[in-house]
């Protein structure tokens, strides 16, 4: 995985939060949309190690946030 996988939903606030820090700050990423995708969904689940909140984000270098605040996405993705 080259880029940043946002596991999201529309509705969601932390999810729209988080898609628009990293816009923010021109970080790509890819949106996945777990309402509209099973497979997403479980896989979200299963990188999250089974809890179902939302937004899960796969980091390039293998570390999940889940539910990161602005301060830890900051920090994930600039350290």
């Amino acid at each position: 995985m080259s880029e940043i996988v946002l596991y999201g939903a529309n509705w969601c606030g932390d999810c729209r939060r988080a898609k628009a820090w990293l816009r923010e700050h021109e970080v790509p990423f890819t949106d996945v949309d777990v309402e509209q995708d099973d497979a997403a969904r479980d896989r979200a689940i299963e990188l999250a190690g089974g809890r179902k909140n939302i937004p899960v984000i796969a980091l390039p270098d293998g570390r999940v946030l889940v539910e990161p605040t602005d301060t830890e996405l900051a920090a994930a993705v600039q350290g």
